[in-house]
């Protein structure tokens, strides 16, 4: 049995970044494990402190002399595996940060909530010696334990609230048959249900050939041990879903669990739904509406093997399965995968890091890939399987290009073009239903002008300048200003300004220009609530509503027969941020959105209206043709060495005092920059110091520098000498010092 722990204390701090040793008194030793939260003396004044186990040993580190006890284990700390204390050190070594941010990531809940509890009232005796029971209380006028006994008679057990308050029995009436031994009372964990009343459903799914050939291919390998990562790329509407339902119950049959990534953007009623009713009870969600007691049941019943599989956003990758057997990634291509907190590690290839450690396979599936993952598959790094059109060969909607420059030209200054309100009367003639998407996508207004569609770059970034309120048009990654024109440079219209639209002021638009259509908006104030979300998708979803306006989090995964027409308003604000990934995520949302059309028995038509239709990604998305447009955006990449062609770290230093702020980042620029001159970070290249696009949040001071490099592992090496150099100055007391491997945004 081991005599020491190896415990991180629970401090995030850099300086405190590392193991120390205790000694396990006889008492604890039968129950500390790995990843259990200890209580231990620390420091010279031995204050009590609280750490996480991170190993046990038999050998001491050091004079075992001088290693302190631990005093004892959290109440309700949880027990996790050692396998994610091994990904929380992965996260720490490949994203930066300290181990205890890593751990916090990775360990699915702090501390227990209090467990909810259900008594239950059950009939003791036989039916004829309840009978013989009965006879005997109703002789006596004894109404009240005659109503018990009669309905205990009729069902049991009965929950004791309701014996309390339907049945109107007294607890001293309950109390005196229990001691008569005619009923008996117990008491159950009640987990928290996150799905409600669902029936589960048997029907066998049918998989038409290009399904089936996927799954065949996946599972054969699994079978044989293999276990690799592959890349699903199907069209909007070619029955993904059905191809991991498929991969799940195979690999729940053969005794393993399964992992379900989901956008939490993505993941409502209607997407869960299928999975609950195939897997009944087996399967669980999480997402971030959830209470925190309804979070940590999902867990528990996972840790407990109660459940098969676990359906979530990023965190749920970190549910504490111990026989793994698949990690599916839906809408791979998603932002919200990659972490904005540290570690800001990405949910796609931490999954692949945790895939390995448990021996499980992989699954990315979309319809719209991220560049990345195409690249990856392209270099052999992942396998590629194709779905090849719709299920039931159902057609994609026919695409409409408006040219909004033009429609200025005729007169036309609403949001909405002629075209699209001519198909919208048309839809809500014939009791159709139409969508309405607000590409809000970009974090700051860009500059255009609406006569000929020019947006001002940077000379030296090949991104659009954002507009500030101070009248300068600015680039968030280089720092390069230039004042904001007054007439457009390239035409010299007056029509040029920061484009920015809400999707409240479109609704107000389309009631006035449809009063008589019912109208329904999605964003994030109209789903503040638990059940927002879906409250609006079942409401559409009845047909409730003629027409649904939203941003980005109604062209996710949702599945709505009766919708024959989708309208992308302004695709350009996505395209224009200042961004290198900016025409891959424009491409991707407009692709997305069109194929929501025509899902149903109805063919489907959606208008696409942009201020630059000449523009390849917009080309591209009009005839959905993926492929092409991976070929053009990697020529660009591979130009500019933007990942996957070349890797990107993003350095962040922040500070309360602006001047410590800048001193510190000049400090690390410094070491970078002799190191360069010594010819020791060869194919490095540095951009910055800079100001990033918030310079200060909540009166913290902050700079960023980039690296390019085409190596990640190098760029990783880097990241740890600065991190070492940090450790080592004092001048680094009052600042943060972050890294950002690959950014899918700016800090």
């Amino acid at each position: 049995m081991p005599e020491y722990a190896n415990i991180i204390i629970d401090i995030s701090h850099e300086k405190l970044d590392k193991i120390f040793q205790y000694r396990i008194p006889e008492r604890l030793r039968p129950d500390i494990k790995v990843g259990a939260r200890a209580v231990i003396p620390f420091g010279l004044s031995n204050r009590e402190a609280t750490g996480y186990v991170v190993g046990l040993t038999g050998e001491a580190s050091y004079d075992p002399e001088k290693i302190k006890e631990i005093k004892g284990i959290v109440p309700g700390s949880i027990p996790i595996e050692s396998q994610l204390i091994a990904l929380a050190d992965w996260m720490r070594e490949n994203y930066g940060g300290t181990m205890n941010h890593a751990l916090k990531a990775v360990l699915p809940i702090k501390q227990k909530t209090a467990e909810k509890k259900q008594r239950l009232v059950s009939l003791s005796i036989s039916q004829e010696e309840a009978e013989e029971q009965l006879a005997l209380f109703e002789k006596r006028h004894h109404t009240a334990r005659a109503r018990l006994l009669l309905a205990l008679m009729q069902e049991s057990p009965i929950p004791y609230e309701a014996v309390v308050v339907k049945l109107n029995i007294s607890v001293a009436v309950i109390r005196a048959m229990k001691k008569m031994g005619i009923l008996g009372i117990e008491e159950k964990r009640l987990y928290r249900s996150p799905f409600g009343a669902i029936r589960q459903d048997g029907k066998p799914i049918t998989l038409n050939e290009g399904q089936q050939k996927a799954v065949d291919t996946i599972w054969q390998e699994w079978e044989q041990g293999r276990r690799r990562t592959y890349l699903l790329h199907g069209v909007t509407g070619s029955g993904k879903t059905a191809v991991y339902i498929a991969l799940i119950e195979r690999v729940v049959k053969a005794g393993s669990q399964a992992i379900v990534l989901i956008p939490e953007i993505a993941l409502t009623y209607q997407t869960v739904v299928r999975f609950y009713q195939r897997f009944g009870d087996r399967v669980s969600i999480l997402n971030s509406k959830m209470s925190q007691g309804e979070r940590y049941d999902q867990f528990e019943r996972a840790r407990q093997g109660d459940v098969d599989v676990m359906i979530g956003p990023r965190s749920a990758l970190f549910t504490p399965f111990s026989n793994l057997g698949i990690i599916i990634i839906d809408e791979e291509h998603e932002a919200s995968y990659k972490s904005e907190t540290l570690p800001r590690y990405h949910a796609r290839e931490t999954a692949i890091a945790r895939a390995g450690m448990a021996g499980a396979s992989v699954v990315l599936g979309s319809a719209t890939p991220s560049i990345d993952s195409y690249y990856k598959a392209g270099q052999g790094e992942y396998a590629l399987l194709e779905l090849e059109g719709r299920i039931e060969e159902k057609p994609l909607p026919a695409c409409h290009m408006v040219d909004l420059r033009k429609e200025l030209k005729q007169g036309n200054r609403s949001i909405l073009s002629e075209r699209l309100q001519g198909l919208m009367e048309q839809r809500l003639r014939d009791r159709q239903q139409v969508m309405l998407f607000l590409n809000r996508r970009g974090l700051a207004s860009f500059i255009t002008c609406r006569s000929c569609g020019f947006v001002p770059k940077c000379p030296h970034c090949d991104v659009s300048l954002s507009q500030h309120n101070n009248g300068k048009a600015v680039c968030h990654y280089c720092g390069y200003e230039e004042p904001i024109p007054r007439v457009c440079p390239s035409c010299g219209s007056e029509y040029i300004s920061g484009f920015k639209a809400g999707t409240q002021k479109i609704e107000e638009i389309v009631k006035a220009r449809f009063p008589k259509a019912r109208v329904l908006r999605m964003d994030f104030d109209t789903t503040r609530k638990k059940d927002g979300y879906e409250k609006i998708l079942t409401a559409f979803s009845n047909q409730e509503a003629d027409i649904l306006i939203g941003t980005q989090m109604i062209v996710k995964g949702h599945d709505f027969p009766n919708v024959t027409l989708v309208g992308v308003l302004a695709a350009d604000l996505s395209l224009h941020v200042s961004d290198y990934r900016a025409a891959e995520r424009t491409f991707q949302l407009v692709t997305q959105a069109a194929g929501r059309a025509g899902r149903g028995g109805l063919p489907g038509e959606v208008v696409i209206q942009t201020y630059s239709p000449e523009h390849y990604c917009m080309k591209l998305a009009k005839s959905q043709d993926y492929k092409k447009f991976y070929e053009m955006e990697v020529a660009y990449r591979s130009l500019m060495h933007y990942p996957p062609c070349g890797h990107m770290m993003v350095m962040l230093v922040a500070s309360e005092d602006e001047m410590t702020a800048s001193l510190c980042m000049e400090l690390l620029a410094g070491k970078i920059r002799q190191a360069m001159e010594g010819g020791k970070l060869q194919g490095l290249s540095v951009v910055g110091p800079a100001s990033p696009p918030v310079a200060k949040i909540k009166d913290i001071y902050r700079k960023v520098m980039y690296f390019k490099h085409g190596s990640y592992q190098e760029l990783v090496g880097i990241k740890d000498v600065l991190e070492q150099f940090v450790g080592r100055h004092r001048e680094f007391v009052r600042v943060t010092v972050q890294f950002d491997f690959d950014p899918m945004g700016g800090f």
